[in-house]
């Protein structure tokens, strides 16, 4: 197996959670149960919600807020890793 091949099977794996975190993330930022807002096309609050404390006196925010940003940089590195190579 190429290197190419174990670093895309890599990003596969490394994508599956991606669901959870996004999920939950998606749950506090626009303070929802629903569902659906999982498959709502509404990213700019997200994004924002990254880099800005949104809900400064939420801890639970800020616990899934940074590790969303973590799994993010270590997705970036291996998509960077599979690029180069």
């Amino acid at each position: 197996m190429s290197l190419k091949t174990i670093l895309l099977i890599i990003l596969f794996i490394w994508g599956i959670p991606s669901t959870y975190f996004r999920s939950r993330f998606r749950k506090i930022v626009y303070q929802t149960d629903d569902w659906k807002i999982n498959i709502k096309p509404v990213f700019f609050k997200e994004i924002k919600a990254l880099f800005i404390n949104f809900f400064p006196e939420d801890s639970e925010y800020i616990k899934i807020r940074n590790y969303y940003r973590v799994y993010l940089v270590i997705y970036l590195i291996i998509f960077i890793f599979y690029y180069i190579a």
